[in-house]
């Protein structure tokens, strides 16, 4: 019976583990004032007639802190990627020289870090609601597995096991999401 109860304890971290790793991604899009590769992970490119993601059509390097360079494998395509850069509604204003494209990042008005503050805790919220919806799995699962016949006890541990988990998830989503505004505020 433990085997059974250990399964559930690891189908519910597995699922903690998701949303935490999901949170991290999503933050990873937000703009921060600091240049990052990730900023432009949702631009694509029209490669040949084949809408591409723009890191599958070029080199996305950050030299510094308020810089990106996108330096596209055929020199054909620096303008179809300017054009996408562009259409993106990033806000970015791309600068292409004939050889690479530089997208200098401005810095974020006091407005726009608190609307990027707004946004992190949102999907902060969103994970934690991710970490609740696989206890509540867990625990019906639990609860299902006593009335066919484990024990209370099984259970009882089970249940301990998952809120355990259930805190410490939520933990991790909290310093997560105080990094992030931290790095938002930091002017």
């Amino acid at each position: 019976m433990t085997e059974e109860v250990d399964m559930v304890i690891t189908m519910a971290e597995e699922s903690m583990q998701a949303a935490i790793d999901h949170l991290e991604k999503e933050l990873g899009h937000l703009r921060a004032g600091k240049a990052s590769p990730r900023m432009l992970d949702s631009v694509v490119v029209d490669y040949y007639g084949s809408m591409t993601p723009l890191a599958q059509t070029a080199s996305i390097t950050t030299p510094d802190a308020k810089t990106i360079v996108v330096q596209p494998w055929e020199k054909q395509m620096i303008s179809p990627i300017e054009k996408a850069i562009i259409s993106s509604n990033l806000g970015f204003n791309p600068d292409n020289n004939g050889e690479i494209i530089r997208i200098f990042i401005p810095p974020l008005t006091e407005e726009r870090r608190k609307t990027l503050v707004k946004e992190v805790n949102k999907e902060g919220e969103n994970a934690k609601i991710s970490i609740r919806t696989a206890r509540k799995d867990a625990k019906e699962e639990l609860h299902k597995m006593q009335k066919d016949g484990m024990s209370e006890d099984f259970e009882k541990y089970g249940l301990d096991k998952i809120q355990k988990l259930t805190d410490d998830y939520n933990k991790k989503i909290e310093a997560v999401v105080e990094k992030k505004n931290e790095e938002v505020l930091k002017v």
